[in-house]
């Protein structure tokens, strides 16, 4: 078999934006078979970039499970508005790690401070100035303030 050799360089990433946002409260489903589901909801966000400014749209939200092992895995879907009012759809999947005990932890009303979040955003739009979006892989770090009830990233595109 040919030997398989890692490339050592890391790939190049461009920041494109960041973005902070405030939460509802969140909306317990509880224990489903999948996990314990967690809904929250977009309450308001500011989005800030060299090539993106603007807010976020208060229509989107997060549909997050705990799984048995204590990930968390996201699904999020939220609207940005442009600065000069066009109008982005970002989705994105991702994970948390509440670590083994997450899952109990969590139902037991306990929670850590924050949680670090990863995720790989896309995006669609029908604003001609923003369709260079369509043709991006994106990566994201995040993080969530339970106590709080905001989350922040930094997005990037891996170029």
């Amino acid at each position: 078999m040919p030997e398989v050799t890692v490339n050592s360089n890391s790939p190049p990433l461009e920041h494109l934006f960041s973005y902070a946002a405030l939460l509802h409260a969140p909306e317990v489903i509880g224990p489903v078979p999948e996990g314990i589901r967690v809904n929250f909801y977009v309450k308001s966000g500011t989005i800030r970039g060299s090539r993106l400014s603007g807010a976020l749209v208060p229509v989107g939200g997060d549909w997050l499970t705990i799984r048995r092992d204590g990930m968390v895995t996201l699904d999020v879907r939220i609207t940005l508005r442009t600065d000069d009012d066009a109008h982005i759809y970002m989705t994105y999947p991702g994970l948390g790690d509440l670590g083994t005990d997450g899952y109990e932890g969590f139902l037991r009303g306990e929670l850590p401070a924050t949680l670090a979040l990863r995720t790989t955003p896309t995006f669609r739009t029908a604003a001609p100035q923003y369709a260079w979006l369509h043709r991006l892989l994106c990566i994201s770090t995040g993080e969530v303030d339970f106590g709080r009830s905001e989350v922040h990233y930094d997005v990037f595109a891996v170029r």
